[in-house]
């Protein structure tokens, strides 16, 4: 426990002014005569009275527990956890025999019970026995818990008794029960075993008779191995242990194999002295005996002698694992007995044959001394360069010297060896020579940054702190965040420590200077910003490189996106993101346009080529629906103009294509609401009923009464009629009425084509509308129309629902050849039947029976419609023929498409199955001849295969009508790709492929063909381009296209090569330059050139490249030269201006003087810190702007020397001269201080610190020299 304590000159006051009068008298008289005694000494406080010390914290009794390692423990070999067994229950031995409660009686609730009790899954069954199946599923323990529980609560219980024993018990139970439970789950039974204090040899078992018969079994067995065997325990003092065992346990083990018996000698770091042996009786006599005639001669012949060994030497005469011991013990039959290591003897026993302890003693002090500890010092932070990369120096070492140990100790400034004598001195010399090497040449610096900046020096992914390492071939270790420290060490190579130092405060400093600015920005932005691979957000932070943006993770959906950098910057990216997000909103309307499905193809065009027109010259973003999708909708997304100009073109398409009309019809827009009705429903029954046609109403709250149709004329015409008149109801007496039926049910209501429901509808008037897939309500059915009219068709339609209520069963033939038909493909073809006609139920025969006989369930007329589509079916297969189609087979990858589409489109199409050969091995032998034996053939003759005949691979089978098959004939053969080829110069060849082939990849892609460019080596101009014939001509239109654009290309980049150079003297390159390179960046972009300045190592350092089109070259030159011969026209004149006022005249962060520079068009240079004249100041410019500019200076100078010597002349009297408080320390004397008694520095031998001393009180940032400990507590600096 140390106390610090803080004294100022008030609490000094304060302290004496608690003194007695006259002790405050005595010591001014003491001041006054000089005299060095004059305070009372019993009157002094002591230093505790003075500084009470803080309370000590109660220190923890318990000392802290070292926590298990638990990558210690060994991984054990992953197996499956779940595991599956079946039991049987004979039906004589089950205790629940009701048949008919089968599943749903106390048998299903205890099986339930089982499941929950145990976690494992039950599965029962019947046999046809009568006896019970059980399946049992889960983890092992659990299947064996549930065996258990089975056995019991489903098998009748039977009992018995095994006598054993009574001493044999306890081998049943086992070590804390484990042996018992692990019988009984083994055997299903319960094992009741008599408690210790029950005199009863008796084992009562209960459970089935097989649990009965293995678990006595069992039982008698263990007690069988109990009689064998034997256990004699030997009390033998420890240390004849040794011998009884033998070197590396030879003895013992000798004697194990000899008697059989098995032999337990307690390990020496454990302090027991029995031995166990344990065997059949016969074999632990012999082993005893044995034992015992080692003990007693050893006891009658061997002496002991002590000898004292160093206690840091004592390891080496153990030896590792013990094996010194034993070489010993094994060479001259001697035991050697060490202290234990929490004891602090030296003194080693060694024990055995007199004349042996000689040689013994030898080898002891052999080995003690055969290795030695050594250290060499070295500072902590030069030992991971000592180390090396991944230890790669030291490797070298200890590979020459393996049995040296080299141990660092972290903070500590030296290194400890270990190992034999003449290799630890060879191994201390070459650290030694590195240790020198090391600090001749290496140095290290700290310096202190917040912590908070500590991310930024390190920069993303450390390129900041990596590129300073490698440039100034230092190593720099900045704190992890969890210490919170703001030390940063560099150490390293001297020069290069001292600027990467420099460099890293800069760093720092200008970090102190930045800001942070949070933006908002809508989330759904941020990845539009960032771009695809980060492209965008590259592009801005090179624009501001100084500037970091931080986006938020989009899992915490926040819209704050962090700016940090110099003001400026900062302010400039944020006005830059700010503008392109106004873009992105701008661009962000979405409008929706209704298209009919069928023209979704047209619209999009081959390859794509119509949609990516659109997209592209209306600068949009297009949406289609996927084609498995009942949406009609096309989304199209960008600018308000540009999308509306999207949407007109689309809707031209599909006039274009169909006889697509748009016509308005007025309605009150108060009865828009009730026309669309509940989430659309009305308005969408309409729409299906007239062909899909598209009825727009207006927004709501807008007052217009034009409601939009649009579709074909007749199904417009139809709406316009059914919106009108529906809007007359409403307007007049409308009525609506709900009704339920399954809805299965719904699709016969409606009839195929809407056919039912429109009988419905003309016959009454009234309006239908059935739910939809979103609608929650499935069963409602809702009619709306005239009082009389929804009567009418409630009535209607109730009739249909109950006779489809009504359940009849009917009767068909179907030949049993057409049955696969109907049930393949997990009876697809009868899904669609129960969907379409009301849920009716066909039942097949069994497979292998030859029934024709085929059952329909369901209501009346679903069952009739169900039957008569079914006989149009059979009618079809039996109008099956089978066609063949010849296409060579490299082509049938190409016709089916990717991933078979085009083949499943025929297929849906023409209604036909289409069936292709299996591919043909190439690499199978060709077919040889027929093999004869004994003169005759195995088999036929068979005749030679026609040449002329389609290989069988070619054969492409299509089964379905006649008609529908040739017409899939013809459009198979349609899909067979054909070639031709295109003459494009060679030299072109390589931009058509593009990078890494994008270019080719893309024509491929819009196209829809392949295109072969031949290699290079053949300089053929021919490029062969495959393909569907309806594609190959814009494919070779498009691929001539490009020609012409690269030959354009060309061109204008022969054009663009233009060169020029203009001489122009080195020192005016900066100045053309500009600052950030602004001046020659706004030339080359006005004149659309490249500029090249000269390298520093060209021998033309005054030489001007510009390279681009001719007139704009030469018009950069002008601009070139105009700035030079204004620079020529400059003069430098340099002028005193006292350094004092430098300062004021720069302002803060060069305000002040990048005002005067911009007001009189000049440039003006102060001296550097430790230059020769530091008031010499350089001012540039044109001659009158000069002299204005220097005028300006000067009569800045003088005002701010009237303040400087104002504020001299103020400082003068504020501060007492160096003379004056030296007179004043003289006239009053020396002055003892605050004087206390039992101070730490007098009852230790430590002084009190000094406080000239600077060691005890060095300055800030001094090196601190290392010290001894002092009374005041370890040093913080």
């Amino acid at each position: 426990m140390s106390s610090v304590a803080v004294l100022t000159q008030e609490s000094f006051n304060e302290h004496r002014s608690g003194l007695l009068p006259e002790q405050v008298g005595g010591e001014k008289q003491a001041g006054v005569a000089g005299s060095s005694d004059a305070v009372d000494e019993d009157n002094l406080p002591t230093y505790k009275d003075a500084f009470p010390p803080l309370p000590e914290k109660a220190m923890s009794s318990e000392g802290p527990q070292e926590a298990g390692n638990a990558w210690t423990s060994k991984i054990r070999p992953l197996r499956s956890s779940i595991i599956t067994q079946v039991f049987h229950v004979p039906l004589e031995e089950r205790k629940y025999k009701d048949m008919n409660q089968f599943g749903e009686g106390d048998q299903a609730k205890v099986c339930v019970d089982i499941m929950q009790k145990t976690g494992a899954h039950l599965e029962l069954s019947m046999a046809k026995d009568q006896g019970l199946s059980i399946m049992v599923s889960g983890k092992l323990d659990a299947v064996m818990k549930a065996r258990k529980e089975i056995v019991s609560r489903l098998q009748t219980q039977a009992s018995a008794t095994v006598a054993i024993p009574k001493e044999h018990h306890r081998f049943v139970i086992g070590k804390n029960g484990e042996k018992l439970q692990e019988l009984e789950l083994k055997t299903a039974t319960k094992i009741q075993i008599p408690r210790p204090d029950d005199p009863s040899n008796h084992i009562k078992i209960s459970g089935t008779k097989e649990g009965l018969e293995k678990a006595k079994h069992e039982i008698l067995l263990i007690s069988a191995e109990q009689d064998k065997r034997a256990v004699e325990r030997l009390n033998i003092d420890k240390v004849y242990h040794p011998f009884i065992t033998g070197a590396y346990n030879k003895l013992v083990g000798e004697m194990t194999q000899e008697t059989g018996a098995r032999i337990n000698v307690p390990p020496p770091s454990v302090n027991k002295t029995e031995i166990v042996i344990t065997g059949e009786k016969e074999q632990v006599a012999l082993a005893v005996a044995m034992i015992k005639k080692i003990y007693e001669e050893k006891k009658r012949n061997a002496t002991t002698i002590a000898v004292e060994v160093k206690k840091s030497q004592h390891k080496y005469v153990i030896g590792p694992k013990g094996n010194t011991l034993q070489e010993i013990l094994d060479r001259t039959g001697v035991s050697v007995e060490i202290p234990p290591p929490d004891s602090s003897s030296e003194t080693v026993i060694l024990r055995g044959e007199p004349d042996r302890l000689g040689q013994a003693l030898t080898e002891v002090y052999a080995k003690a001394n055969s290795y030695t500890v050594s250290s060499v010092s070295a500072p902590s932070w030069l030992h991971r360069f000592i180390i090396g990369k991944k230890g790669q120096n030291l490797a070298k070492i200890t590979q020459q010297m393996p049995k040296v140990h080299i141990e660092f100790t972290e903070g500590e400034d030296k290194i400890t060896l270990e190992g034999p004598t003449k290799d630890v001195q060879m191994v201390q010399s070459q650290i030694e020579a590195i240790v020198t090497d090391l600090v001749s040449r290496m140095d290290y610096a700290e310096i202190s940054v917040d912590p908070k900046f500590h991310r930024h020096l390190i920069g993303k992914g450390g390129a900041n702190i990596n590129r300073i390492k490698d440039q100034h071939k230092v190593s720099v270790r900045i704190p992890p965040d969890n210490e919170k420290s703001n030390l940063i060490r560099i150490e390293g190579d001297p020069q290069g420590v001292q600027e990467a130092k420099k460099e890293l405060l800069e760093l720092a400093s200008r970090m102190e200077n930045e800001r942070t600015k949070d933006m908002i920005i809508e989330q759904r932005f941020h990845r539009a910003i960032i771009g695809q691979k980060g492209e965008k957000i590259k592009e801005i932070r090179d624009k501001f490189p100084e500037v970091i943006i931080n986006f938020p993770d989009p899992a915490q959906k926040s819209d704050i996106v962090q700016l940090r950098g110099p003001r400026t910057e900062v302010e400039k990216c944020t006005k830059f993101m700010q503008k392109m997000v106004a873009e992105m909103v701008e661009n962000s309307h979405s409008v929706s346009v209704p298209i009919f499905k069928q023209f979704h193809k047209n619209i999009i065009g081959k390859g794509g080529a119509n949609i990516k027109k659109i997209r592209e010259e209306t600068n949009t973003k297009i949406d289609l629906p996927a084609e498995n999708s009942n949406s009609e909708m096309i989304v199209i997304t960008g600018k308000k103009a540009n999308c509306e100009a999207a949407r007109n073109r689309i809707l031209a398409i599909q006039k274009e294509l169909a006889n697509i009309m748009e016509v308005e019809v007025s309605i009150p827009s108060k009865l828009h609401n009730s026309l669309i009705g509940s989430k659309g429903r009305f308005v969408r029954s309409i729409m299906e009923e007239c062909g899909g046609v598209h009825i727009h109403f207006p927004t709501e709250g807008s007052g217009i009464d034009a409601v939009t149709i649009r579709g074909p004329a007749e199904e417009v015409e139809k709406a316009k009629k059914q919106l009108l008149s529906l809007a007359e109801e409403k307007q007049t007496k409308s009525h609506t009425a709900e009704l339920r039926a399954k809805p299965e049910y719904h699709k016969f209501l409606i009839g195929k084509g809407g056919g039912n429901i429109r009988k419905v509808r003309d016959s009454t008037g009234a309006r239908i509308i059935f739910p939809t897939a979103e609608d929650k309500d499935q069963e409602l059915i809702t009619v709306i129309g005239t009082e009389e009219a929804v009567a009418e068709a409630q009535k209607e339609l109730e009739a249909l629902i109950k006779s489809l209520d009504n359940v009849v069963e009917d009767f068909m033939s179907v030949d049993p050849k057409h049955h696969r038909y109907f049930v393949a493909r997990r009876g697809q073809v009868l899904r669609e039947l129960a969907e379409e006609y009301g849920g009716v139920m066909v039942s097949f025969p069994r497979t292998g029976s030859q029934s024709e006989k085929v059952t329909l369930k369901g209501a009346k007329d679903c069952v009739e419609a169900a039957k008569k589509r079914m006989f149009e079916i059979v009618e079809d297969l039996d109008a099956q023929v089978t066609m063949e189609c010849v296409i060579p087979q490299k082509f049938h990858r190409s016709i089916m498409g990717p991933k078979g589409a085009r083949i499943q489109q025929i297929t849906r199409d023409h209604n036909v199955q289409i069936k292709f050969p299996e591919r043909e091995d190439l690499q199978a032998p060709p077919a040889e001849t027929q093999v004869q034996e004994n003169g005759e053939s195995n088999g036929e003759i068979k005749e030679p295969a026609d040449p002329a005949a389609p290989k069988k691979c070619d054969v492409i089978v299509l089964s379905g009508r006649k008609e529908r098959c040739e017409a899939a004939v013809e459009a198979l053969k349609a899909l067979v790709p054909v070639t031709i080829e295109v003459e494009v110069p060679f030299e072109l060849h390589r931009y058509i492929i593009g990078q890494k082939g994008s270019g080719i990849r893309k024509m491929m892609d819009e196209f829809e063909v392949n295109i072969q460019v031949p290699a290079p080596e053949l300089q053929s101009d021919i490029i062969s381009v495959t393909g569907l014939a309806t594609h190959l001509d814009r494919a070779k239109e498009g691929l001539l296209e490009r020609v012409k654009e690269l030959q354009a290309e060309q061109e204008d980049r022969a054009l663009r090569s233009f060169k020029l150079t203009i001489t122009v003297d080195p020192k005016y390159h900066p100045k053309i330059i500009g600052r950030k390179g602004a001046i020659i960046t706004q030339i080359r972009t006005e004149h659309d050139v490249n500029i090249q300045f000269p390298e520093k190592n060209d021998e033309n350092q005054d030489q001007i490249t510009i390279t681009g089109y001719e007139q704009n070259a030469v018009a950069a030159r002008d601009a070139i030269q105009a700035i030079v011969d204004e620079l020529e026209e400059m003069i430098s004149e340099d002028i005193n201006l006292d350094s004092r006022v430098h300062a004021r005249v720069i302002g803060a962060r060069g305000k002040g003087i990048r005002k005067i520079m911009d007001e009189f068009k000049v440039d003006v240079r102060f001296p550097q810190s430790g230059a020769a004249d530091p008031n010499l100041v350089t001012v540039t410019g044109l001659p009158e702007m000069v002299d204005e500019a220097i005028d300006h200076l000067l009569n800045l100078e003088e005002e701010y020397m009237a303040d400087v010597v104002e504020n001299e002349s103020k400082m003068a009297y504020m501060k007492p001269s160096g003379t004056a408080a030296a007179s004043s320390e003289e006239a009053r004397g020396p002055s003892k201080g605050f004087v206390v008694r039992e101070a730490p520095w007098t009852t230790s031998s430590e002084k009190a610190p000094d406080m000239s001393s600077s060691e005890d009180f060095p300055s800030f940032g001094a090196p601190v020299a290392a010290a001894r400990a002092s009374p005041w507590g370890p040093k913080r600096f």
